[in-house]
C-alpha cells in the first residue's frame, strides 16, 4: 500500500437514496407517524457552483515508525500495513448510564453516535487492528440505520441481535455480521459463538466479544478479512499533515467551539465535548461525566468532530426510528481545534463513503486523529461555545 498524498479538491455530488425497512406483527404498530422535520438554526446548503481553487499538495512529512507502516484510511495515523489491509470491526455498543464504560471502544478511529428509540442513543465503533484486544464491549443490538455506516468501512458488523427492521439488511449476502443472537424474523445468527456474558453488569449490558473470538467466527463464516476491493473506498477521508494543519483561520464562516454540547440531540445521554488547546484534542462526556474506556482507564478524545444532521421517521407506536443515511446536500458542522464551520454532506449509495464538504463545496481536510460523528436528526440544535 503507497503512501498517499492528500490534495484539496472541488467535488460535488449528488444523488438520493432511502434506508429500507422490513415489517413484524410483534414489533411494528400498524400505525406510521412521522416526525415533523423543520431546518430553523441549520445552515442551508450552497447554492453556489463549486469552487476551483488551486490543486496543492501536502507530500507526507512524517517518517514511518518502521518498515511496513503505513497511512490509516481512519485516521491517517501510522498502521502496519496488514493493519490497514485488514477489514476493521463495527461494534454496536450502548451509551446507557449502567452499560457505561465499554472495553476498547476507545481504539475506534472512527464513533458514531445515533438517536434510537426512547429518547437515547447508540453507538457504533469503527476499530482496526481489533485482533488484539482480549474483550470488546459491551455489545448491544443494532438498528437498521446504522448498517450503511458500517458498510462504508467494508467492516464486519458486530452486534447483539435488533428488531426486525434489521432483518433485511444484514440478511444481504454482501453484508458480514458477527451477531449473538437473531434480529427480529430471522432465526440466523452467524458467529454466535463469539460472544460471552461476564458478571461485571447485569444482562443486557454483560455482552462480550474478543478478537481471538471474533476471527475465529469470521474464519468460520468465511467471510473475508481483507479488504474486499469492490466495497473499499480507501480514500474515504482527507487529511491534512502535521506541518499543514487545518486551523480553520482561512474560513471566514468558522466561529469558537471549545465546547460543543448535544444535549438536545442526545436530551438522555446529554452529550458533550471539551476542547483542550495543550493537547489539540476534544474530550468527550456522557451523563455529565467523563466517558471512559474501561480497558485503559482513559477518556475519549478526538481530533475531529463532524455533526451530521438528517432527516428521521418514526416508524411504530414502540418509537422505533428511521434515519436517512444515503443523501445529498444536507447541512452538518465540523469542528477542530477549537473552531468550528458548516458543512453539508453527500452519501451516493450504501457503500459509498459519506463526503463532507465547505459551504464553497470544497471537500473538508481532516486533521490526523479520531473522528466522532454524531448524527443529528434535522431540527435538532447543537450548541458551540
Amino acid at each position: 500500500m503507497k503512501k498517499r498524498n492528500v490534495f484539496l479538491i472541488a467535488a460535488l455530488t449528488a444523488a438520493l437514496c432511502l434506508s429500507g425497512c422490513g415489517k413484524d406483527s410483534e414489533e411494528a404498530s400498524s400505525e406510521i407517524q412521522d416526525i415533523t422535520v423543520e431546518a430553523e438554526d441549520i445552515p442551508a446548503p450552497s447554492t453556489e457552483e463549486p469552487s476551483e481553487p488551486e490543486e496543492e499538495a501536502f507530500v507526507d512529512d512524517e517518517e514511518a515508525p518502521g518498515e511496513g507502516y503505513v497511512r490509516s484510511s481512519l485516521t491517517n495515523l501510522w498502521v502496519k500495513e496488514e493493519v490497514a489491509n485488514t477489514r476493521p470491526i463495527a461494534v454496536m455498543m450502548p451509551t446507557d448510564s449502567v452499560a457505561q464504560p465499554q472495553y476498547a471502544i476507545g481504539s475506534a478511529g472512527i464513533l458514531y453516535e445515533i438517536m434510537e428509540e426512547g429518547s437515547i442513543s447508540r453507538q457504533m465503533a469503527i476499530i482496526e487492528g481489533w485482533q488484539e484486544f482480549e474483550k470488546i464491549g459491551n455489545v448491544r443490538s443494532i438498528r437498521h440505520y446504522y448498517v450503511p455506516v458500517g458498510m462504508e468501512w467494508d467492516s464486519i458488523i458486530v452486534h447483539y441481535g435488533g428488531p426486525f427492521y434489521a432483518d433485511s439488511w444484514v440478511e444481504r449476502p454482501e453484508v458480514n455480521n458477527i451477531t449473538g443472537t437473531h434480529t427480529g424474523n430471522s432465526q440466523y445468527s452467524p458467529g454466535a459463538e463469539a460472544f460471552f456474558r461476564s458478571n461485571d453488569k447485569k444482562a443486557p449490558h454483560n455482552a462480550y466479544t474478543s478478537g481471538e473470538k471474533l476471527t475465529s467466527a469470521i474464519e468460520k463464516q468465511n467471510y473475508s478479512l481483507e479488504h474486499r476491493s469492490q466495497y473499499w473506498v480507501a480514500d474515504h477521508f482527507k487529511f491534512t499533515n502535521a506541518s499543514h494543519p487545518n486551523t480553520l483561520e482561512d474560513y471566514s464562516d468558522a466561529s469558537r467551539a471549545f465546547k460543543i454540547d448535544l444535549s438536545n440531540v442526545f436530551p438522555v445521554t446529554l452529550t458533550s465535548l471539551e476542547y483542550n488547546e495543550q493537547e489539540g484534542v476534544y474530550y468527550k462526556n456522557l451523563h455529565k461525566t467523563k466517558q471512559i474506556d474501561q480497558l485503559t482507564g482513559d477518556q475519549l478524545t478526538f481530533t475531529n468532530v463532524i455533526i451530521q444532521m438528517t432527516n428521521s421517521t418514526q416508524l411504530d407506536a414502540k418509537d422505533y426510528q428511521d434515519f436517512t443515511m444515503v443523501d445529498s446536500g444536507k447541512p452538518g458542522y465540523y469542528c477542530t481545534m477549537g473552531k468550528m464551520i458548516p458543512i453539508t454532506w453527500t452519501k451516493t449509495s450504501d457503500y459509498a463513503p459519506t463526503k463532507y464538504y465547505d459551504m464553497s463545496g470544497n471537500e473538508i481536510v481532516l486533521n490526523t486523529g479520531k473522528t466522532y460523528i454524531a448524527v443529528a436528526q434535522t431540527g435538532t440544535k447543537p450548541t458551540f461555545e
